[in-house]
């Protein structure tokens, strides 16, 4: 199997993945919004994208001349979409302007010139000599390729330069995929600004082979990323929403006092500092904070850093950073054993009760109840 084979394969398995992806999506999803319905659509002209190249790469498509010359640029909506994905995301697409009615004219617009072309050679040029369509194209990539530059730079604006537009989605989602993808999308625009220039210069189109690869990859990536990232962050948002109604919280007397040792620090003033550091850190839902550190906490309560150590330490038998885990464990088994959060994502749990990766949560959670959060959770089916 040579090189163009395996680009060829990975074309027509990618197709394959992302209209499974879209049936998926279609068949599982509750509620079907513009954000998951643009992240669909870019998988889907993607998709329809390479299935085009692979029909033609295979010869797998009629002698009918019309067929023969009909490219149709599915690839003109991959980067509006995308775009208005990005909007619709950041939950800012009503503070700046969409490209989607303007893309949709230039798609129908390059179709009615194709099909003319089409009809005039076929009836009017001898020997139907396609030169006049073959020029064309080149004339539609080239535009086409500068319109997604446009649009992927705009992107690049809202992500990267106008911060004020990303402050609320910030609290729930770093966007380093998003920048990611707008980078590996920055490669693609390359690699078909490289293969356009080529084809125009010397008729050869080998150099398309590396841009199909940059597609397929990008296919796959965007696939899990986008959709997991989207349902992640949708259940953080009413996550907190519930938290900040005070529904489903832990309460201070519902934590456990693990001291078992006895000692001459151990006494009726000491033992009060303590149930006023527990009940603070739970009445004002600090736990919830992932960046709550001991200083600022000892601050707060008017205590030396050693003092608020000692009594962490001695009434609880952990360290502060597991004493804090505790709260978030037993505030993430509240979620998990509520049949009202079912169908919430188990990182979305993990990430709004305070822990700042999946990683983290699962360890710590493990490392209070001997279990998994999922068998966890499985015990309340």
């Amino acid at each position: 199997m040579n090189f163009s084979s395996i680009i060829n394969f990975l074309l027509i398995a990618g197709v394959v993945q992302g209209f499974g992806f879209n049936l998926v999506t279609i068949l599982i999803r509750k509620k079907f919004n513009k954000t998951i319905l643009f992240l669909n659509l870019i998988i889907l002209f993607i998709s329809l994208n390479n299935l085009q190249r692979w029909l033609i790469e295979k010869n797998h498509i009629s002698d009918l001349f019309i067929i023969q010359q009909l490219y149709i640029p599915w690839y003109l909506f991959i980067l509006p979409m995308f775009y208005a994905f990005t909007t619709h995301f950041l939950k800012v697409e009503n503070k700046v302007r969409g490209f989607i009615k303007l893309s949709l004219i230039i798609f129908i617009a390059e179709l009615i010139i194709r099909l003319c072309l089409i009809s005039y050679v076929y009836y009017e040029v001898p020997d139907n000599n396609p030169q006049i369509i073959n020029t064309y194209t080149y004339v539609e990539d080239v535009f086409n390729l500068i319109y997604s530059i446009f649009l992927l730079l705009n992107a690049c604006i809202i992500i990267f330069r106008r911060h004020h537009l990303t402050e609320y989605i910030l609290s729930f989602d770093d966007l380093n995929w998003i920048k990611w993808f707008i980078k590996l999308g920055s490669i693609v625009l390359f690699l078909w600004a490289v293969a356009l220039t080529v084809n125009i210069l010397t008729g050869n189109d080998d150099a398309y082979i590396f841009l199909r690869l940059g597609m397929s990859i990008l296919l796959y990536w965007l696939g899990y990323q986008g959709f997991y990232r989207y349902n992640v962050v949708q259940d953080r948002i009413l996550l907190r929403t519930t938290i900040e109604s005070n529904q489903v919280l832990i309460g201070s007397g519902e934590m456990i006092n693990n001291s078992s040792k006895q000692d001459d620090f151990f006494n009726e003033k000491h033992q009060g500092d303590f149930e006023k550091i527990r009940s603070y850190i739970v009445d004002n839902k600090l736990y919830l904070d992932p960046l709550l550190g001991m200083e600022s906490l000892a601050s707060d309560m008017r205590m030396s850093k050693s003092y608020f150590s000692k009594l962490i330490n001695s009434y609880s038998n952990f360290n502060f950073s597991d004493f804090i885990n505790s709260f978030r464990v037993e505030q993430a088994k509240k979620f998990l054993s509520n049949d009202d959060f079912r169908d919430y994502t188990i990182v979305a749990i993990g990430l709004e009760c305070g822990f700042n990766s999946k990683s983290t949560f699962y360890s710590a959670f493990k490392k209070f109840t001997s279990e998994t959060p999922t068998s966890f959770r499985a015990n309340f089916d």
